[in-house]
């Protein structure tokens, strides 16, 4: 006799293809499997120095251990181990964020980590996504003056070779931190450029919350406002202030570049769709000294290139 379980003998060929059809994976389980093997290959080919980690006479891994991972991306232990076996739990986008950031992940490898997990990437750090070739030649032409493509959420998407050099070396940059708010608010070498800092930075932090209201359920912004708050005091004391700024500010700006030394120079949007979106920054000199040191900024740009 046969049970629910037991094959029938007379069952067809046919009625065989369809149970093995029914009892393969499925899709969520392939997934898991294939998010499970993808983090352990990235965490053995990392070594612990790579991180700041000793080595130590014992260790037989590969590469990190999974404790090590877990500590890097402050994450329990277990719950890391979990994602490795492939179980069946929920990860948030902020989980997968840091651990993109302890492994190292390279925009590929992120969003292939993203893609795996089934979540959508709160900073999807493409290098400059949507940018269009006319775009960017556009950028090139406006050399030596410097200039950017900036979202509302201050998200560098595009540069030219001036203001590549113009704050910092944007270039050694991992994707995810080229956003003026986060480098004006964690980077040393940003914030001694700013001459007006701390009126620069409220003007910012005001601008972004009056901005983020239209965007306040989106994980990109939800993303950056959380990393903002704990990597800085001084944001979350200006944050906590409540103030929105809307309007046109200052249009006059001064930065001190290592390499040139103080800047004058002017501010120009140009906007590439509806207000508050994604636009052209633009920087012309607001003096002809500042014209003569933009042309040798940019002259260090292009010998570096």
């Amino acid at each position: 006799m046969s049970t629910a379980t037991e094959p029938s003998a007379d069952r067809t060929p046919a009625a065989w293809a369809v149970g093995a059809v029914e009892a393969a994976p499925g899709a969520d389980t392939v997934r898991r499997s294939e998010l499970a093997a993808f983090l352990r290959s990235r965490r053995e080919r990392i070594s612990p120095e790579q991180v700041g980690l000793p080595r130590g006479p014992r260790r037989r891994t590969p590469g990190l251990r999974r404790e090590e991972v877990a500590h890097l991306s402050a994450v329990g232990v277990t719950w890391y181990t979990w994602l490795e076996q492939a179980r069946d739990i929920h990860v948030s986008a902020q989980v997968l964020d840091a651990l993109a950031r302890a492994l190292q992940l390279d925009p590929s490898e992120r969003s292939h980590l993203f893609a795996l997990a089934g979540a959508a990437d709160p900073d999807p750090g493409t290098e400059c996504s949507g940018i269009s070739p006319s775009l960017r030649q556009i950028l090139e032409q406006l050399e030596p003056y410097p200039a950017c493509v900036q979202n509302s959420r201050y998200d560098i998407r595009a540069y030219n070779r001036t203001y590549g050099r113009l704050l910092c070396d944007l270039d050694s940059l991992p994707y995810q931190d080229r956003n003026s708010m986060w480098l004006a608010f964690t980077h040393p070498q940003w914030q001694a450029a700013l001459v007006d800092r701390e009126e620069t930075v409220r003007l910012m932090a005001a601008k972004f919350r009056a901005a983020m209201a239209e965007h306040i359920a989106e994980p990109a912004w939800k993303a950056l406002l959380k990393r903002l708050q704990q990597a800085s005091p001084e944001f979350r004391a200006i944050w906590e202030r409540h103030e929105v700024l809307s309007g046109v500010t200052s249009r006059t700006k001064r930065f001190r570049n290592a390499d040139v030394g103080l800047l004058h120079v002017q501010h120009t949007d140009l906007w590439l769709g509806p207000r508050h979106g994604p636009r052209v920054v633009a920087y012309v000199p607001a003096d002809a000294e500042t014209g003569e040191r933009l042309e040798k900024l940019h002259a260090l740009a292009l010998a570096d290139s």
